[in-house]
């Protein structure tokens, strides 16, 4: 077997281990913030918690994508991104929802758990960052971690205001704050993939 391809189930092999314990601590993640959200009536929360369940999944076709063709990567990047599109709006009616009829977010338990969103996170993300230049799949992953710690970090500003003013609305901004980065980061995706589709058409 040529050294090269040697090289390239090396890098396969590696990917998919990254990807296997990424999605674990992502879906493990989702589905502890969600019953934390739905507890503390977090709007914040909530968002996070639908952003950890679609990195997950975008986890798991990046996983399906390792070792394909290119296409296969295009096409699991576009599927990720258009995901993340329709979590972003969903997250969005839950917003306007809220904001019209009312909430009361527990600032204690919003804090606690998004400090722990925020540490899984940031084990994501330094375990995703060596292999972003491995393909859009990898790229796509990398994007999508990056914008939960950021989301996090959103999310712990949120329990503090809403602790330190005992109003609702520090959630419902950030909440929207955190719909805002999932939206770009989907949209971010789809047009790389079509840049990338439209480069190699060209070639």
């Amino acid at each position: 077997m040529p050294c090269e391809d040697c090289q390239f189930e090396a890098n396969d092999a590696e990917q998919r281990k990254v990807l296997r314990l990424l999605f674990m601590i992502n879906f493990a993640m989702f589905l502890s913030e969600l019953v934390v959200g739905i507890i503390a009536q977090s709007t914040g929360v909530l968002a996070d918690s639908l952003d950890m369940l679609a990195d997950a999944l975008i986890y798991g076709i990046s996983l399906f994508a390792v070792g394909k063709a290119t296409g296969s990567k295009n096409l699991a990047a576009r599927l990720s991104g258009i995901f993340q599109i329709a979590i972003a709006l969903a997250i969005a009616s839950d917003i306007a929802r809220r904001a019209y009829f009312g909430s009361e977010p527990e600032s204690v338990p919003m804090l606690v758990i998004s400090s722990v969103a925020l540490m899984a996170n940031i084990y994501c993300l330094r375990m995703i960052a060596s292999h972003r230049d491995g393909g859009i799949h990898m790229r796509a992953s990398w994007i999508f971690s990056k914008n939960d710690v950021i989301a996090n970090v959103g999310v712990i500003v949120a329990a503090l205001l809403v602790a330190a003013t005992n109003s609702r609305w520090p959630d419902l901004v950030i909440g929207a704050i955190i719909t805002l980065f999932v939206l770009r980061g989907g949209i971010s995706i789809l047009q790389e993939a079509a840049a990338e589709r439209t480069t190699k058409q060209t070639h």
